[in-house]
């Protein structure tokens, strides 16, 4: 893990002095022009150091510590950056490093996770330099600009087309090369990339875990997705993993709350008849409760 975390803080690293010209540069280039006065950026980067402390905090108290490279990402990804609705074309950065942490809109229908909740789900994929990742469920770009700055290669799907491509353009202007998104149906996975994924992130509830990204999953990989029905409490977040033989294994972690993941698997029945809000492994599989 320290190996791998040293690796991941030479992409944590800036190209450039994040600065306001810095950031409105970006932003202009990204399609999303705002404009901000030095007290208003000021006011934001100065509520930085609280949320970072905030979230090692949180992740000594429910993991046993604070993986380096995942706060080193956390420090180096300016999270002003993708507070943005996109259906208003409204910048809305002052919302970004709030003491309270809340997921936040983005339009149609997509939300910006709270960061301490990305911040225990990136830990718990234990991403390390080398790895190749996709995330289901783009949304406001944040989770894999996170991932990006610690792994190989950083890929992601947006189902909701606007988003997915207004989305697409914030990463370069950034200096993050190692970012590919796409627009299409996340259920499917991305099997064009090849060889497989070490990690699959899945930022959306879904019914069951759909059996496309399990092939897609390299031995050694792990999934992490929540499971449950649309909108309704009592969903649990998932982690899969599968063996050098290439055996999964399952096991419950902590109950979450997450947007539906909508497509192909909300009409698509779980196979095995796995009953949708508790997945039964299929054959080859095996599952372990969560540990406290």
């Amino acid at each position: 893990m320290a190996a791998a975390g040293a690796l991941g803080f030479v992409r944590t690293a800036p190209a450039a002095a994040w600065t306001l010209a810095a950031y409105e540069k970006a932003m202009q280039e990204s399609g999303r022009p705002v404009s901000l006065t030095d007290a208003q950026f000021d006011a934001i980067q100065k509520r930085k150091p609280a949320a970072l402390h905030l979230i090692e905090t949180y992740l000594k108290a429910h993991l046993g510590d604070a993986d380096p490279a995942v706060m080193a990402a956390f420090g180096a990804v300016p999270r002003e950056y993708f507070h943005y609705i996109y259906s208003e074309h409204r910048a809305t950065p002052g919302d970004a490093y709030e003491s309270d942490p809340k997921p936040w809109g983005l339009g149609y229908g997509s939300a910006l996770s709270d960061y301490l909740g990305q911040a225990y789900m990136t830990q718990v994929c234990k991403p390390k330099a080398e790895d190749v990742t996709l995330e289901i469920g783009t949304g406001s770009g944040f989770q894999s600009a996170l991932l990006s700055r610690i792994v190989k290669q950083a890929y992601s799907i947006e189902i909701i087309e606007p988003l997915g491509k207004a989305v697409g353009k914030i990463f370069a202007p950034l200096g993050y090369r190692n970012v590919h998104t796409r627009v299409g149906d996340g259920y499917y996975g991305w099997p064009e990339v090849q060889g497989g994924f070490d990690i699959i992130i899945v930022t959306c509830a879904a019914q069951y875990a759909p059996p496309d990204l399990f092939k897609q999953l390299k031995p050694g990989g792990r999934m992490v997705i929540p499971i449950g029905q649309p909108f309704k409490r009592g969903q649990v977040l998932y982690v899969y993993t599968k063996d050098a033989e290439g055996k999964v294994h399952s096991k419950r972690d902590i109950g979450v709350f997450f947007i539906p993941m909508t497509g192909a698997i909300a009409k698509t029945p779980a196979p095995h008849a796995a009953a949708a809000t508790e997945p039964t492994p299929p054959a080859g599989q095996s599952e372990k409760p969560a540990s406290d």
